[in-house]
């Protein structure tokens, strides 16, 4: 049984990491799903992703998952809010009853300096050095945020700056300043560290009128 890791967000959620090593018909079996991606990859990790929902949530409906305008996924009613994510053999999922979530995981990128300036201001390329673990880190950071949000027309570079960046391994906190034209937040996100990834998951936000 490949789970990597399983563990509580916030006051009311569970997450967990799941290494694929399991054949398709698995995870079909699982779910009693099946998926029409053309891809046997793609297949797996969109069969995984649910699997993963079901070990965290014995009754969680996935059969009602449906894509709302912004092509978040969602459930009816928000009975659960939930996030998946996958970077290949690896699969995240979270889920929470009453607050949105988001979780990003990454497989670390070698090459990720040559984009780093479409998802990280100035100022943010200076603060992490050039490093490609620290920047592949900071993408999933504001992916994590951006899932957590779930709405089209975010900037990763305008609207999620990196305002607070604590460098205490592993873990490394970061606050993203979520620039919203409803009402701006300020996100909190943790991280989980591994030889092979990085994987971080939205705790908490407040709103930024209080501070």
């Amino acid at each position: 049984m490949p789970l990597y890791k399983e563990w509580n967000v916030g006051n009311h959620g569970l997450a967990a990491i799941w290494k694929v090593e399991e054949p398709e018909s698995f995870f079909m079996e699982r779910t009693g799903m099946v998926s029409d991606l053309k891809l046997e990859k793609r297949r797996i990790e969109f069969l995984a992703g649910r699997f993963l929902l079901k070990h965290l949530e014995a009754d969680f409906p996935l059969h009602n998952i449906r894509k709302d305008e912004h092509d978040k996924p969602r459930l009816d009613n928000n009975s659960f809010f939930f996030s998946i994510s996958h970077s290949w053999p690896y699969i995240a999922a979270v889920i929470d009853p009453y607050d949105e979530a988001g979780i990003d995981i990454q497989t670390w990128h070698p090459r990720i300096a040559d984009i780093q300036h479409k998802f990280l201001s100035p100022e943010e390329q200076i603060l992490f050095e050039n490093d490609p673990k620290l920047m592949t880190l900071a993408w999933s950071a504001k992916e994590a945020v951006y899932k957590w949000n779930g709405k089209r027309g975010v900037d990763f570079i305008e609207h999620l700056p990196i305002e607070v960046f604590h460098k205490n391994a592993p873990n490394y906190h970061m606050t993203i300043y979520f620039k919203s034209k409803i009402m701006p937040k300020m996100v909190s996100i943790e991280n989980i560290i591994n030889i092979d990834f990085t994987c971080s998951y939205v705790t908490n936000s407040q709103d930024w009128a209080i501070y």
